[in-house]
């Protein structure tokens, strides 16, 4: 039988590794790893989901730190992500706690704290990389996870009347250029631009969308909860709040902490698990993009899909035109 003191040692391995990052081919392409003034190019991929509306799917998760493990002594504080009710089109109950925060100053910093953090997964080539360390997989269609600022600049360019065909398309699509600079000590990534011309799929590209197949992207999204879940996720919520630790036994089966199992929805390469993962607070679970703050009034904020409708129509009048 294993003992305690080896059960530890495995465990801080594996944090370490976690801290450290992946190692290996990577099928999410890091690009905030990117130098500043350096730039990627991505030529963005349909899902390959064909009822699918979007090109991306959009993901809302929230964050939960903890002061450590329940039960374990020299456990670090750990952050564990749990998935808002809004990304299903349902009421979120911790954000129905939170958005009343934002009624008092005194509580706004907290309600920031554990306000949705809002991402969008995408997957495409990248044809152009400044990442000399970026150890390309097999399967050449990498996945991205992208934030609110360069998502706005993506959404601008579908909602402009120039732009006659989607920039996925295979023979009519055009590249996009990702421009790293830095804005306030932070990353900025506001001087990105979609090429001029259009650029048709090479042989090499549609040899490998043939060969891969699409990703569909709905298996790199969190399985919605059910009512336990979110019964769970509520209580893990107050227990973040009052600033006590994980516990494992209680909520281990659904949102597990680090070492018990291998499972970000959106950075594991295998399809979505059942259960998230807590991770150490020094290892980031996302990329480190720009913020999506709270609204200034949150309790107006509808829990429909934002930004998807008018894209949409937009999208389908300029084909059926």
């Amino acid at each position: 039988m294993t003992s305690l003191a080896e059960i530890r040692a495995k465990l801080q391995q594996q944090d370490n590794r976690a801290a450290q990052g992946p190692t290996g081919p990577n099928p999410i392409y890091p690009f905030w790893n990117i130098k500043e003034g350096e730039s990627a190019t991505i030529r963005f991929l349909p899902d390959g989901d064909p009822n699918a509306d979007f090109f991306w799917k959009e993901r809302l998760m929230i964050k939960l730190p903890f002061a450590g493990i329940k039960g374990q002594t020299d456990s670090k504080p750990i952050v564990v992500q749990v998935p808002c009710m809004e990304m299903y089109g349902e009421s979120c109950p911790i954000l129905g706690e939170v958005r009343g925060w934002f009624k008092d100053p005194t509580l706004e910093d907290m309600g920031r704290k554990y306000w949705k953090k809002r991402s969008y997964i995408f997957q495409g080539f990248v044809t152009d990389n400044p990442l000399t360390d970026d150890e390309a997989p097999e399967n050449p269609i990498r996945r991205l996870i992208i934030g609110p600022q360069i998502f706005q600049i993506i959404k601008q360019a579908l909602m402009d009347p120039d732009m006659e065909e989607l920039p996925t398309d295979y023979t009519q699509g055009i590249d996009f250029r990702l421009n790293k600079s830095s804005k306030g000590g932070y990353a900025d990534y506001s001087t990105s631009t979609w090429a001029r011309r259009e650029r048709p799929l090479s042989d090499a590209e549609m040899q490998a969308i043939n060969t891969y197949s699409l990703f569909n992207l709905n298996d790199f999204l969190p399985s919605k909860p059910d009512e336990t879940s979110i019964k769970v996720m509520t209580e893990m919520f107050e227990a973040s709040v009052d600033g006590e630790a994980y516990d494992p036994d209680a909520w281990g089966a659904y949102f597990k902490a680090p070492g018990m199992s291998t499972g970000d929805p959106v950075q594991n390469s295998s399809p979505t698990p059942k259960v998230a993962e807590a991770v150490p607070a020094a290892a980031p679970v996302d990329p480190p993009f720009d913020p999506d703050p709270a609204p200034a009034a949150p309790a107006q904020e509808s829990t429909a899909a934002p930004e998807s409708s008018d894209i949409l129509a937009m999208i389908r009048a300029r084909q059926n035109g």
